[in-house]
């Protein structure tokens, strides 16, 4: 899997507002892509924590950093459901590598290890004082009791 993205699929912030009965009134913004490698993953990623987003792919917490910042840049995902671009993420080990292009940004990350925690262990998206990110989606798959928690520390971030 090649690991950029050509710059006609870099995709730029823009609100879309397609009916989503029984959602959240949250804005759709798709603010740019998620790569992964390891598990073949290229995926749009969006902006907000409600499931109108997360439904469309993975998407970054409000209040977070954003990838590339310094701070903790926290995306959460679906392992089962819909596009599912998490179902794999358990297989993620220290050293595979984690993309993400938004506005020309490349910012890539390196796995540095992962847990399995409760729903309500919000502690996965405390800010730290290092460009950190944090993966999360739904486990074991088919459930929501725990949380599969990948964790990245930032290797390079470019102008593409």
């Amino acid at each position: 899997t090649p690991s950029t993205v050509p710059q006609s699929h870099v995709v730029k912030p823009g609100p879309i507002t397609p009916p989503r009965n029984g959602y959240a009134a949250e804005p759709i913004i798709q603010i740019g892509t998620i790569e992964i490698p390891k598990i073949g993953l290229v995926s749009p990623i969006f902006h907000g924590i409600t499931l109108r987003n997360i439904d469309l792919g993975p998407s970054h917490w409000p209040g977070t950093a954003m990838p590339g910042e310094v701070g903790n840049s926290v995306f959460a995902g679906h392992r089962v459901t819909h596009t599912h671009p998490f179902l794999r993420i358990n297989e993620l080990v220290p050293g595979d590598l984690v993309i993400f292009h938004i506005n020309g940004l490349k910012s890539t990350y390196s796995v540095t290890g992962s847990e399995v925690v409760y729903p309500d262990n919000l502690s996965i998206v405390d800010q730290t004082d290092t460009a950190t990110g944090t993966l999360f989606a739904c486990h074991p798959p088919h459930s929501a009791k725990q949380r599969y928690v990948v964790h990245l520390a930032l290797v390079d971030s470019v102008q593409e």
